[in-house]
């Protein structure tokens, strides 16, 4: 032992040893070192969790750490961009109800909403047109026209109306308010509004709004020529005899 001592203590023999051979030396043997008193050990308390650390450990929570960001690519590989399939939207469909004089195909020819959706344009007259509105289905439309001799049977769901034609008329069987409730029943944005479009079926309750404006603004700013409006005929032809005779008593008269 003697021996052993002088030869560590001798700086010459300490520095031709390998790196790290003293801290080897000098580290205790737990199989040789005596236990510590218990006075020492209150003294001097060493926490489990500081004295002993795992590399298998850290290296676990340093890799789920990474596949937490990345779930699906491994670390350190970068995966090629997938290419994304372009979505293909459906046509919009314009329903314009209007006769033939007018062909409104090529007025939306090329045109496209949003620079990408195209416009297929429907037309027809109230006369070629059937339906059948839905709560939660929306509004379907049955089509039978005359296109070139051929007669085309068409059935489609509308994404917008165009009414160019007088929904009601005095001739028999003209009378297609029923087909624009049921567009209105479908929900269809239309232009004009649906809403107008039957209004306009009446013209004394069309004349009644215009009532309403010349109230409102005066004769001054809105003129508008006086009518009298009877519910039925009877008091109509009253007042025409009245007229009558008052134009032959002056005639009498004179």
């Amino acid at each position: 032992m003697n021996f052993l001592r002088r030869r560590l203590s001798d700086s010459s023999f300490v520095a031709n040893l390998p790196n790290g051979y003293m801290a080897d030396l000098q580290r205790p043997d737990s199989s040789t070192s005596s236990p510590a008193s218990p006075a020492m050990e209150r003294r001097h308390p060493q926490p489990l969790a500081a004295s002993f650390s795992s590399p298998g450990s850290s290296l676990f929570s340093s890799f789920s750490s990474a596949v937490k960001q990345t779930p699906q690519t491994p670390v350190g590989v970068v995966e090629p961009p997938v290419p994304s399939t372009p979505v293909v939207q459906r046509p919009r469909i314009l329903l314009v109800i209007d006769d033939t004089h007018t062909d409104w195909s090529k007025y939306f020819q090329g045109k496209k909403l949003n620079g990408e959706i195209e416009i297929r344009v429907e037309q027809a007259e109230f006369s070629e047109l059937n339906l059948a509105a839905y709560v939660t289905g929306g509004c379907v439309v049955d089509m039978q026209v005359i296109r070139n001799g051929t007669k085309v049977v068409r059935s489609f769901k509308p994404d917008f109306i165009l009414v160019r034609q007088h929904a009601y008329s005095m001739a028999l069987g003209e009378d297609y308010r029923s087909l624009v409730i049921g567009l209105q029943y479908g929900g269809l944005p239309a232009v004009n509004s649906l809403y107008s479009v039957y209004n306009f079926c009446s013209k004394p309750w069309v004349f009644s709004q215009l009532i309403k404006i010349f109230h409102s603004l005066g004769p001054e700013k809105f003129p508008l020529v006086e009518q009298t409006f009877f519910a039925n005929h009877k008091p109509m032809w009253q007042k025409t005899r009245q007229q009558q005779e008052q134009i032959l008593k002056v005639i009498h008269v004179s």
